[in-house]
């Protein structure tokens, strides 16, 4: 008999599924199965928050292409968990929650008064692909397996299992409960799809006269960036992604059509007589794929590539759809498009469709040239972080017209560069997302562009990041206020002296909670001291926080604001 405890059967299973990282907060309930994951090459990051934990394991999923798991204890850490997973389930996060639970014989069904008796298994299954209590150790494998199955098929997303404290230190015969690695149990890619759906998109594609792709976070999932370029750069089509999958396409390419040149990519699209959408379900930022902000489908072939069957059609409709990876759809696309035609070596129309453009760059740039009466142009500042860090670096955003702001005046140009939560707006994600990913990278420099309301949500995660010594930049656009909702007031007419709730304290100095915890800061006061505070910042090799005051009137009036309230019109 191989004799192990549950504890243990438990971190051989999420070995199996190739996890080198789990998140938490520690529990007394914990220690019979986080005791071995140093010994199964796994590292425990204890977070300070089980929703930030969650958070965390999103920003680490994203970046490492890979499920983040999330530990919670029983009862109050399991509901914490739960707004993380909300968080998840909406933009597709492939996210295993493991809660302990409180012994069966008083919680399963609660008698009444039992202590920290919480149904987490049901109040995560509508936020969950799968939602399970593990009931008797032997089925402890399979319902992990179900788990994983569920959040890494189709579109991802998270699983929840919870697992009654008195199973962990129980010792078992572990060949009773056999672990299997995941490719004997779940389909691990679709391929390329059927060979004719790609012989008819291809013959479509190469006789299109004005062919537009578009890539969704799919793309990034499968990796396949590259794949995606190549097809536009042979086709010399027009490119856009939606805002999740920002860096699918470099957006200095010539032909890429920026989230915010409306103009310009809505005619490019209106005029395309062959839309290739692949790894995207069109949704409300996209414009939901249909007119003013696309052409009519009905006067358009429209291909869409997609792992998710249920993603296919779902708000645009289509001529063709194709369930398959992206990356081995894409490959064989590409070849199959060779055989039929040579390349080409202009998008038709590209010079008029960048007039358009142009005159959004200049609208931008008055936004810029706008001299603050104090503080600094927030607009100056997310340019100059551009200016100073590299193409491969991973730009996080959270906040309200600070992602406004970090949308319009930083481009993305590398794969998995950019990370904000596109689905949910969901304020607090940003510096939890920033430590997962640089978990997940390490040597790519990672920048977190925060509001001062967005930031206090999960601050204290910087401590996390110092203690497991994860050096994070934190640039903190500080308007003493939620800018976001006095913009909303200004613009339904209500004047200053009616704005109610948007205040912040202005003695609040993010610098100084930042040097109490032990990490770096500085105050910024004028666009001067920005950039050499910033070298500064990421010379120190610790995690690090700009304080800098943006003018209020400014902030208070982004680039983009009319169009992020127009497009939740269409």
């Amino acid at each position: 008999m191989s004799e192990i405890t549950v504890g243990e059967l438990l971190i051989r299973c999420l070995k199996a599924e190739g996890i080198e990282m789990m998140f938490g907060i520690i529990d007394g309930a914990h220690v019979p199965f986080v005791v071995h994951a140093p010994r199964y090459g796994i590292r425990h990051i204890n977070c300070r928050h089980e929703e930030g934990a969650v958070h965390l394991a999103e920003g680490y999923a994203r970046i490492a292409g890979k499920p983040g798991v999330v530990f919670a204890s029983p009862g109050p850490g399991g509901a914490n968990m739960l707004a993380g997973l909300s968080s998840a389930h909406a933009e597709g996060h492939p996210i295993i929650a493991i809660a302990a639970t409180r012994r069966r014989m008083t919680t399963d069904p609660d008698r009444g008064g039992a202590w920290q008796a919480t149904d987490l298994v049901e109040m995560a299954r509508p936020i969950t692909k799968f939602s399970a209590l593990v009931r008797q150790w032997e089925r402890l494998p399979e319902l992990l397996r179900a788990a994983f199955r569920a959040a890494l098929t189709g579109r991802p997303g998270p699983a929840f299992i919870a697992i009654p404290d008195e199973l962990f230190p129980m010792k078992v015969d572990a060949s009773k409960a056999p672990v299997y690695p995941a490719a004997q149990y779940r389909m691990t890619s679709m391929g390329a799809g059927d060979p004719a759906w790609i012989e008819q998109a291809a013959e479509w594609l190469a006789g299109a006269r004005r062919p537009f792709i578009h890539a969704g976070k799919g793309v990034l999932w499968a990796d396949a960036a590259a794949e995606f370029v190549a097809l536009g750069d042979y086709l010399a089509a027009g490119m856009s992604t939606s805002m999740g999958a920002r860096g699918a396409a470099p957006e200095d390419h010539p032909r890429y059509f920026f989230l915010l040149d409306m103009q310009a990519a809505a005619l490019a699209r209106n005029e395309a007589d062959v839309v290739l959408v692949v790894g995207s379900r069109l949704g409300e930022y996209d414009g939901w794929g249909m007119p003013p902000a696309w052409g009519d489908p009905a006067q358009q072939k429209t291909i869409q590539i997609d792992v998710d069957a249920g993603s296919i059609g779902l708000n645009r409709p289509v001529d063709l759809g194709i369930v398959a990876d992206a990356r081995a759809a894409l490959t064989a696309l590409l070849a199959a498009v060779k055989r039929k035609t040579q390349p080409r070596a202009e998008m038709a129309d590209l010079a008029r469709y960048r007039g358009l453009s142009a005159q959004t760059l200049a609208q931008a740039r008055q936004y810029l040239a706008a001299a603050p009466t104090r503080g600094v142009n927030p607009g100056q500042m997310v340019a100059q972080t551009r200016a100073f860090s590299p193409r491969d670096a991973i730009t996080v955003l959270d906040g309200g017209n600070t992602t406004l702001w970090g949308v319009a005046y930083h481009p993305i140009y590398e794969p998995k560069g950019f990370l904000y939560s596109v689905k949910m707006g969901y304020l607090g994600t940003g510096l939890p997302f920033a430590i997962g990913a640089k978990l997940a990278a390490p040597g790519r420099p990672v920048f977190c562009i925060t509001g001062d309301g967005a930031l206090g949500f999960n601050i204290m995660e910087l401590e996390t990041a110092l203690r497991e010594d994860v050096p994070v930049v934190v640039i903190v656009a500080v308007d003493e206020s939620w800018g976001m909702e006095r913009t909303a007031y200004t613009f339904q007419g209500f004047p200053p002296e009616q704005h109610v709730g948007v205040e912040l304290a202005a003695q609040t100095s993010y610098d100084r909670i930042a040097q109490g915890l032990g990490c770096y800061s500085e105050r910024v006061e004028v666009i001067e001291q920005f950039l050499p505070a910033l070298q500064r910042a990421v010379a120190s090799g610790k995690p690090a926080l700009l304080h800098v005051a943006v003018d209020p009137a400014l902030n208070a009036d982004p680039p983009g604001y009319k169009q992020f309230r127009y497009i939740r019109t269409l």
